[in-house]
C-alpha cells in the first residue's frame, strides 16, 4: 500500500478517544513506519469521544475523497435514558434536570419516533464542532457563553425501536440518517416530544455508506496490519 500517494483506512474508534486522537495516532505510526516526518492524514465524519464505531481515515491524496465520504448515509445504534437531560445531551456532562416519565409507554415511543422519519429541521448541540462567528460552539459553551445555532435540514431514513426497558426508562434505537445529523440532538428532541427529557448513554456508528463496523480494525490491530501493508 502507498500511504503517501493515498489510502483509505477503516477504523473502529475506541471509547473516550476523539476523532483527532485517532488521526494523530495513525499519523505517528505511519510516519514512524515509513521513516518520514510529515504525512497528510484526515478523517471523514467526526465521532464524539463517548461514541464508538466506524471512522474512515484517509492519507495522502486520498484526503481529497473526504468530502464525498462524509456525504454518505450513516447508521447508528444508540441507547437513550428517558426522564432526564444533560447540557451535552450525553454522559459527558452530569444530569441537570429530571422529568416525569409516567406518560411514557412503548406505544407512545413508537408514535413519536414515526414523527421523526423523513426530512426534519434540527438545531445542533451547543457542545458541538459547529462554528459560531468563527469559533467552535463547544469552546464557547465550555466558557459558559450562550450559543445560538441555526437549524439545519436533514433526513432520517430509518428510525427503529430495538428495545425499551420501562423500569430503567431506557430505549435502544437503530437510526439511518443523512450527513450532519447529531444523534445527541435527536435524543433531546425525542425527549421533548415525549414531554420528558432524554440523553445518550451509548452511541455506536455501525455504517458509513457501504462500510460497516465489521469491516473496520481496532487501533490495537494497526501495527500488525502495517507489517503486511508496507
Amino acid at each position: 500500500m502507498d500511504f503517501q500517494e493515498g489510502e483509505v483506512l477503516f477504523f473502529d474508534k475506541p471509547l473516550t478517544w476523539t476523532s483527532f486522537n485517532l488521526v494523530a495516532k495513525v499519523r505517528r505510526m505511519l510516519c514512524l513506519r515509513l521513516g518520514i516526518k510529515k504525512l497528510k492524514v484526515g478523517h471523514a465524519g467526526t465521532l464524539d469521544p463517548l461514541a464508538t464505531g466506524v471512522l474512515i481515515i484517509c492519507t495522502g491524496k486520498a484526503t481529497k475523497r473526504i468530502g464525498w465520504l462524509q456525504a454518505q448515509t450513516k447508521e447508528y445504534v444508540t441507547t437513550m435514558k428517558l426522564g432526564a437531560t444533560t447540557p451535552s445531551y450525553d454522559m459527558e456532562k452530569p444530569v441537570d434536570h429530571t422529568y416525569p416519565t409516567e406518560q411514557i409507554t412503548e406505544r407512545r415511543i413508537r408514535e413519536v419516533l414515526a414523527s421523526f422519519k423523513g426530512q426534519i429541521e434540527q438545531i445542533p448541540p451547543a457542545f458541538s464542532a459547529c462554528r459560531v462567528d468563527g469559533h467552535r460552539a463547544y469552546k464557547l459553551a465550555k466558557q459558559g457563553q450562550e450559543v445560538e445555532l441555526k437549524p439545519k435540514t436533514l433526513v432520517i431514513d430509518e428510525i427503529e425501536l430495538l428495545s425499551f426497558n420501562p423500569e430503567a426508562m431506557e430505549m435502544t434505537l437503530r437510526i439511518v440518517c443523512s450527513k450532519g445529523t447529531y444523534i445527541r440532538a435527536l435524543a433531546r428532541d425525542i425527549g421533548q416530544a415525549l414531554q420528558s427529557g432524554a440523553y445518550l448513554t451509548a452511541l455506536r456508528r455501525t455504517r458509513i455508506g457501504e462500510i460497516r463496523v465489521e469491516d473496520c480494525m481496532g487501533i490495537e490491530d494497526f501495527e500488525t496490519f502495517l507489517e503486511t501493508a508496507i
